[in-house]
């Protein structure tokens, strides 16, 4: 499985903050001012164009299973695909990206 739709994975998000799930790492693979104009509470930025991403946040992922995010699913697939190839290989891409999340689970999260 390659991606996930938004509402699983905003089930993954709130089971992880209730500790009932795994360990979820969010990573938004937008540019800086994208991620300035519509975001989601808890998940990390790493840009698609610094790619790839430091080390610090390469260490963070480790062992968590991880769902990137972009503005439609496009740039995610990409750098989905990118960390599987890399040592991550559950990782997913959520479909429709934030765009998605905008309709169907926060509408108070911007659309652009």
């Amino acid at each position: 499985m390659m991606e996930i739709d938004v509402s699983t994975a905003k089930r993954w998000m709130d089971d992880c903050k209730s500790d009932q799930g795994q360990e979820v790492f969010f990573l938004d693979c937008r540019e800086p001012n994208e991620h300035h104009v519509a975001k989601i509470q808890g998940v990390t930025l790493a840009p698609m164009s610094q790619w790839p991403p430091s080390q610090e946040i390469i260490e963070s992922m480790q062992g968590k299973q991880i769902v990137v995010l972009c503005h439609h699913g496009g740039r995610s697939l990409r750098v989905t695909n990118w960390l599987r190839a890399n040592g991550f290989p559950t990782a997913v891409s959520m479909s429709g990206g934030i765009d998605s999340w905008s309709l169907e689970i926060d509408p108070s999260v911007p659309r652009y």
